[in-house]
C-alpha cells in the first residue's frame, strides 16, 4: 500500500483536524468546514479556532448548508499553485466545497511528470469537477477531454484553464457512463485516464450514480477506451468506508491486460500537529516513463 500526502504546497495548509472538523488556509482565507473523518480531537482550543477562522460553514443538511464570515474576505479569490505554475479560482458553495480538493495534488504532479515526458498523450477525465487536474495535463502537453455532468461545474473549469495561462481543453456536458458507452462503439482510445467519482451523483439528464452500485460496470467500459500500449490511469475514491482493498480487487480484474505494476492506497493530509487526515483511496498505474 501506498500513502500520498503533497509535498509542494506553500498557499494551503491544513492547520488543524479534529471532532469532526478541519481548519484549513486557502492563501488569505481560512476556513472551518464539517470533516467526517477527523474522529479525533482537536489540537488547538475552540477559543484558538474561533480566533483563526475567517469563514466557518454551518451544515443545513447532509449536502448543503451556509457560510458565515467573520472578517471581511472575498467571496472568490485565487490560489496558486506553484509547483506546476497552476492558478485555481475557488468560491464558497453550498455543499462545502471550495473548488479544489488539496490533496489531489499528488495526482495533478503525477500526471504533470508521466504527461512532459511523453508530449501529445490522448487524456480523458471523468468526473472532472473544477478540473485542475485537466489544466495540469493540458500544460504539459496532453491533449485534454474534461467530462463533468454539471455545465456551471464545466465554465469553473475554463476559468481555471485560462487563468493558469492554457487553453485547448475539449470540454463536454454529460453523464460519464453514458459518453464512455459511446467512445467504446466510436472506437476511441485514450491514453490517460483520471477518475474521481462522487459517492452519490447526477448525470446532465438527471440519471442517478451511486458509487458502490456502478463503478464496477463503468470501469469494465473504462478499460475498453485505455490504450494497451502507452497508457497511465488514476482512479480516486472518497466515500466513508471504500477500501482501498476495494480498489485492488476491481482494477487488478478488470485492468488484467494492462500489464503495468498497479499501486493502491490512501491520499491523506497532514496538519500542523503532524495528525494524518485520511482523503480518499487511490488506485494508479503506467507503463510510461
Amino acid at each position: 500500500m501506498i500513502y500520498l500526502t503533497p509535498t509542494h504546497w506553500k498557499d494551503y495548509r491544513l492547520i488543524d483536524s479534529g471532532n469532526f472538523e478541519k481548519l484549513e488556509q486557502f492563501g488569505s482565507v481560512v476556513t472551518r468546514r464539517p470533516e467526517p473523518q477527523a474522529v479525533w480531537d482537536k489540537s488547538l482550543p475552540e477559543a484558538e479556532w474561533q480566533k483563526r477562522s475567517t469563514i466557518d460553514f454551518v451544515a443545513r443538511s447532509s449536502n448543503s448548508g451556509d457560510w458565515i464570515k467573520h472578517k471581511n474576505i472575498p467571496d472568490a479569490w485565487n490560489l496558486k499553485y506553484d509547483y506546476l505554475n497552476l492558478t485555481c479560482n475557488l468560491k464558497f458553495t453550498s455543499f462545502k466545497h471550495v473548488g479544489i480538493f488539496p490533496e489531489q495534488a499528488v495526482n495533478w504532479d503525477y500526471i504533470s511528470e508521466i504527461c512532459s515526458a511523453n508530449k501529445g498523450l490522448k487524456v480523458l477525465n471523468l468526473f472532472g469537477y473544477t478540473g485542475i487536474a485537466s489544466v495540469a495535463a493540458r500544460a504539459a502537453g496532453a491533449e485534454v477531454t474534461h467530462l463533468d455532468s454539471v455545465k456551471q461545474v464545466v465554465s469553473w473549469t475554463k476559468q481555471n484553464m485560462e487563468s493558469s495561462g492554457q487553453d485547448n481543453i475539449r470540454w463536454i456536458v454529460e453523464d460519464a457512463r453514458k459518453f464512455v458507452a459511446k467512445e467504446v462503439k466510436r472506437g476511441n482510445l485514450y491514453n490517460g485516464i483520471i477518475m474521481d467519482p462522487p459517492a452519490f451523483g447526477r448525470g446532465a439528464n438527471g440519471e442517478d450514480w451511486k458509487l458502490e452500485r456502478d463503478l464496477n460496470a463503468l470501469l469494465k467500459d473504462v478499460e475498453k477506451i485505455l490504450d494497451k500500449n502507452r497508457y497511465f490511469f488514476i482512479l480516486n475514491t472518497y466515500s466513508l468506508g471504500f477500501s482501498a482493498f476495494i480498489l485492488e480487487n476491481l482494477v487488478n480484474e478488470i485492468f488484467k491486460n494492462h500489464k503495468a505494476p498497479k499501486e493502491f492506497g490512501e491520499l491523506y493530509l497532514e496538519d500542523d500537529f503532524k495528525k494524518k487526515l485520511p482523503l480518499g483511496v487511490i488506485a494508479r498505474f503506467t507503463n510510461l516513463k
